[in-house]
């Protein structure tokens, strides 16, 4: 599913996007009036609800069935002719409702600003919304929402602003609001002129600091050995004196252990680079916090546009404001430090940038190009929302 800034969507069948090395130029995704582009990109069923969120903070809901089907080439249709939005309202963010009805009443939702405000609610508090919509959250002037997703009071979130700050925290720091008309509280403390890009909900996993460290330690040398990653930039060089193994206090078993519950954390910026990270160097710290560092926000990279976990197996769509769109898989993009620039992810245009970010599942399909791409030079290996191909 695919939505312009200016309100069109419309739905194409997953198996139409083949999978692509990282680095290429991608193929046609959207064909956009002058002034309009891509913002959002994301995968489910035909049967999945979507809750649309405006930019007044209300919330409507449809299925994807009830979407125009349509061609990568073609615009799809107004949001305004799908909902009954007001002259100057917009949807700002969408997201789809879990597919097992029968988990609804044991989850929240949690809702992420631009400014770094969080708050959370009971998922079944929008489970019923007429057809008129629902108030979700106040919005300050100048706000919006950026970020809704599902959780349980067990999980972390993830804030990623667009200066390449981040912060990770327990949503069990977030009370559940009862109301659905307040402000929420204090995510992060942002820099003048900053804003949140992305929110993600994580797994969290108590592990002491200095297992957390010497495994992070442990497991760097050993991709730098295996030639898998490296820490110090877009060419992986380190120095050859530092030990393959360096000397940790970890047993074989508890790396294991935690190797077996280790998470990564896929950070893209607009100029179409990115890399993974262990989900182990972002530290759990308190709310409202200044955060810490996530990746390198350069004149080569540019702004981040997301950052979220995924698995080894799974696949990403990114999408441009000129409409292209590019699908890799996930395993061949390095695993790197937060403070490093990353690799070549889609090569952009010169006045083409990133808009939208979107995990999927592998479905097993892998190409080495198309007749609409083009290979980026190997200089550093290759290359949201879950579904196999024979879906929408």
């Amino acid at each position: 599913v695919t939505v312009t800034h200016s309100g069109y969507i419309k739905r194409v069948p997953l198996s139409t996007y083949r999978a692509q090395r990282r680095g290429g130029k991608g193929r046609s995704g959207m064909s956009t009036k002058e002034g309009d582009f891509l913002t959002q990109v994301f995968v489910c069923d035909t049967h999945t609800p979507l809750l649309f969120f405006s930019s007044k903070g209300i919330a409507y809901r449809l299925k994807v069935y009830r979407l125009p089907e349509a061609t990568p080439q073609s615009r799809g249709k107004a949001l305004v002719n799908l909902l009954p939005l007001s002259d100057d309202e917009q949807i700002t963010t969408l997201m789809p409702m879990p597919e097992d009805e029968m988990s609804w009443g044991d989850l929240d939702i949690a809702f992420a600003t631009a400014s770094g405000n969080v708050r959370r609610n009971r998922l079944s508090d929008f489970t019923n919304i007429m057809a008129n919509g629902k108030i979700a959250m106040k919005l300050d002037e100048g706000d919006r929402l950026v970020g809704v997703a599902t959780c349980t009071e067990a999980d972390d979130i993830l804030l990623a602003a667009r200066s390449g700050k981040c912060i990770r925290f327990p949503l069990d720091q977030v009370r559940v609001f009862t109301g659905r008309t307040s402000t929420g509280v204090r995510g992060i403390r942002l820099a003048k002129g900053d804003e949140i890009v992305s929110m993600s909900i994580m797994r969290h996993m108590d592990i002491d600091r200095e297992d957390r460290d010497a495994y992070v330690r442990l497991a760097n040398a050993r991709r730098r050995a295996e030639g898998m990653n490296g820490d110090n930039g877009e060419n992986g060089t380190h120095d050859a004196t530092e030990p393959v193994e360096p000397n940790v206090n970890l047993s074989e078993e508890k790396f294991n252990e935690m190797a077996a519950g280790e998470q990564f954390i896929l950070s893209v910026t607009v100029n179409g680079f990115g890399k993974r990270t262990s989900a182990y160097e972002y530290r759990v710290t308190n709310r409202g916090g200044q955060g810490i560092a996530n990746i390198e926000t350069s004149d080569r990279n540019g702004p981040v546009i997301a950052a979220f976990p995924l698995d080894e197996s799974d696949h990403i769509m990114l999408v441009s404001d000129g409409g292209t769109v590019i699908r890799c898989p996930v395993h061949d993009i390095r695993i790197a430090g937060r403070r490093t620039q990353g690799v070549t992810l889609f090569h952009t245009a010169d006045d083409e940038h990133v808009v939208s970010v979107a995990r999927l599942d592998d479905d097993g399909e892998e190409d080495e190009g198309d007749e609409e791409s083009v290979d980026a030079p190997n200089d550093a290996g290759s290359s949201g929302q879950v579904i196999s191909s024979d879906e929408d």
